[in-house]
Formats: C-alpha cells, sequence, structure tokens
C-alpha cells in the first residue's frame, strides 16, 4: 500500500459552544435520529475504507463526550481543543499518533457537518492526494450575490463566475497544514478554514466539487433539515 491509497487519519474540531444555534449544550451533542450530531459525523468518515482514524479535539471542560474510543471498530482518540478553530486543528494534528508521518496526508472535518457523501470522500482522497499541495470539498455559488449597503439596500450585484462555497472535509499534509495554521495564529489571523491558513503561505489548494447537501448544522432548521434526510434514507 503506497501513500496514495494508505487511510489516512482525520481531525475533529469539536471544542466550539455553538452560540449562534441557542441551545443549551453544543450542537455537536445534540440527538438526531437516536444518535448525537457528533455520533452521526463520527459513523460516516469512519466507515470509510479510506479513514484510519479519528483525533477529536474538545474544549477542555467537555462535560458531554460519551468516552468512545473506538467508532467503526476504528481507534476515535481525543485532545483539548483552543478557543480558535485553528488553534483546535493544529492541537489535533499534534495529537497525532507517531505513525502519522509529516508529509502524509491528514483529513479536517467539522464535528457539526454529518451529512457528508461517502462518494465525495472518495473523491477527495483521490484527488487531494494526487496534488501538490491538497485539496477541499466545495461547489460552485449558484445564487446570484448582492453587495449590501450600510443601510440594509443593495449597492450592487457581485459575479459568481469563479466563486466556490467551502466544505469539509479539507485534505492537506501535516506538517504542511501544522506550519500554515501555526503561522496565522501567530500574526492573529482568523483562519476560518484549513485552506485560508494555507492560502496565506501562498498555496493553492485544489477545488473539488461535492454534493450540495454537505451542509453544517448552524441553526435549528439545518437540524431539521438533517432529520429530514436521515428520514428519508430510512423510506
Amino acid at each position: 500500500m503506497n501513500a496514495r491509497t494508505a487511510p489516512v487519519w482525520c481531525v475533529v474540531p469539536a471544542a466550539g459552544r455553538g452560540a449562534r444555534f441557542g441551545a443549551e449544550r453544543p450542537k455537536q451533542y445534540l440527538e438526531v435520529g437516536g444518535q448525537s450530531v457528533i455520533g452521526h459525523t463520527l459513523s460516516v468518515l469512519l466507515s470509510h475504507s479510506g479513514v484510519a482514524g479519528a483525533i477529536v479535539a474538545l474544549s477542555a471542560d467537555d462535560a458531554d463526550w460519551p468516552g468512545w474510543t473506538e467508532c467503526a471498530g476504528k481507534p476515535v482518540a481525543t485532545c483539548v481543543g483552543g478557543a480558535t478553530r485553528a488553534e483546535s486543528v493544529l492541537a489535533g494534528l499534534r495529537a497525532l499518533p507517531d505513525t502519522v508521518r509529516a508529509d502524509d496526508f491528514v483529513l479536517v472535518h467539522d464535528a457539526a457537518r454529518p451529512n457528508l457523501a461517502q462518494a465525495d470522500l472518495d473523491r477527495l482522497l483521490d484527488l487531494g492526494r494526487a496534488d501538490p499541495v491538497g485539496a477541499i470539498l466545495a461547489a460552485p455559488v449558484r445564487d446570484t450575490l448582492k453587495r449590501a449597503g450600510d443601510d440594509g439596500g443593495i449597492d450592487g450585484t457581485e459575479p459568481r463566475e469563479k466563486l466556490w462555497r467551502a466544505f469539509t472535509p479539507q485534505l492537506f499534509r501535516r506538517l504542511q497544514l501544522s506550519r500554515a495554521l501555526q503561522a496565522a495564529i501567530d500574526v492573529g489571523a482568523d483562519a476560518t478554514d484549513e485552506a485560508m491558513a494555507m492560502e496565506r503561505q501562498r498555496l493553492r489548494p485544489l477545488l473539488v466539487e461535492g454534493r450540495e447537501d454537505n451542509f453544517k448544522i448552524t441553526t435549528p432548521a439545518d437540524l431539521a433539515r438533517f432529520a429530514f434526510e436521515l428520514e428519508r434514507r430510512r423510506v
């Protein structure tokens, strides 16, 4: 088995509070279809043959983590995350087992993005590991985009031809991503995803088109949408 086909580890940042959701518990622990959101996320990741295991970055005072050490017969470990996404992902990268080498590819996937399609992960691993930098799942912007003025009125229409919506998983080499995240942290840059940290190093990750329904649960409406998706599959 070579580097292009060997299973990769995944870092799952889950230290966020999900304040925008407005629930008493972090959104990743809300139940849908008899299982927590993060349970669904780990299940879809670790049931894929191309994923070897997962590191979940938790907040220091997380009281909801169920203590899982495996999922789908594969190892699950945890580490303490940070105040920002970049800090949590960096902590996860540092907590990876020693068998994950500096130039090995690693996935990063949102804890609250449970509706990942296996075929999308197939494509990301296949195309991303063939790219010198790595790749992210994304989708072209299809809606008309408006630029708002300070008064709430429309100031103009933005061209959308080359705009994409960034999803996860995102796939990069362990050391290269670690350095990019640390560089962003050092200057106080808010890297809202891993690709942004890589872009700051003048690197150009590949865009791999994925399904539009690989959505992140941010609001109660998103949770209801995921419940609908689960029921649709059962039917």
